[in-house]
């Protein structure tokens, strides 16, 4: 094989990935940031206008429900980091057996629709539903509390949803670990949580960070759970976004929504990563 077919083949191999990528991500992406910056005028034709952004930024109620969205990717993401980074360390510890079974029931969730799940949440939260009844049998509550279509709720659900990757994220940085240096670590006298806090953590910082960027990015555009745990009640950007595009038939101002949560998550993203990083060099 001469150079030139040698340079080029990479490129052939990754052409086929490339073209989908195109066909079916960044196209789209482009018509619906196009679409955001035009309106009907007053003939019907389509005219540029950057109303719908003014409405976005403007309105309070738009406001409202950016800063509700956000705060709910923030609150789930730190409960996943809580439940995820212990459950992932033990997954590490166990043996090949338990390993496998555990990864199964971590992983369980994920084999069944999100819709379904959801539903099945809506069946635990309701005022007559599991969690209400065990809790008034042993009476730790004296009336039915009001789980569904509120922000509680809606917490709950989407831990449920998106806690697997966050155990899945930080298995895969804890896998790469040297078991001796916590045996060295042991061997000179540390005790468990100088082991935990100057060994452990500082090589799984990577998977918690990579684990709560999916998170949040997931929890910030899930339509389903919010939809039916939260209902109407409850409105996030993506709810907004389908009330707009499907129910008004708004256009213009539900891409507008879309592209500014695409943007906000994704600045968000890079500015939490670079923060961590060099926080990260700056303390191990």
């Amino acid at each position: 094989m001469n150079s030139s077919r040698r340079l080029s083949l990479p490129y052939g191999l990754t052409a086929p990935a490339a073209i989908v990528m195109l066909a079916f991500v960044a196209i789209p992406l482009l018509l619906t940031l196009s679409q955001s910056f035009y309106a009907p005028a007053a003939d019907g034709t389509p005219a540029f206008s950057l109303a719908q952004y003014g409405a976005v930024f403007g309105d309070p109620y738009y406001r409202g429900i950016y800063l509700r969205t956000f705060e709910l990717s923030a609150v789930v993401t730190l409960i996943c980091i809580v439940i995820g980074v212990p459950e992932a360390y033990v997954l590490t510890r166990l043996s090949p057996r338990w390993r496998a079974i555990s990864m199964f029931i971590v992983l369980g969730p994920l084999l069944m629709s999100v819709v379904v799940r959801t539903l099945g949440w809506a069946v635990l939260l309701d005022r007559g539903g599991l969690v209400n009844t065990a809790l008034l049998k042993l009476g730790l509550v004296d009336e039915p509390l009001r789980l569904m279509f509120t922000f509680t709720g809606v917490v709950i659900a989407m831990v449920h949803v998106q806690v697997p990757f966050m155990v899945l994220a930080v298995w895969t940085s804890l896998q790469k670990m040297d078991l001796a240096t916590e045996q060295a670590a042991e061997t000179l006298g540390a005790s468990a949580s100088t082991v935990l806090r100057r060994i452990v953590f500082p090589q799984a910082i990577p998977g918690v960070l990579s684990g709560g960027l999916i998170v949040f990015a997931l929890t910030a555009s899930a339509f389903a759970t919010p939809a039916i745990i939260g209902g109407r009640r409850l409105k996030v950007v993506p709810t907004s976004v389908y009330d707009e595009v499907l129910s008004s038939l708004n256009w213009p101002l539900g891409t507008a929504l879309a592209v500014v949560l695409m943007a906000a998550v994704l600045l968000i993203s890079i500015g939490i990563g670079r923060f961590v990083e060099r926080r990260y060099r700056q303390v191990f």
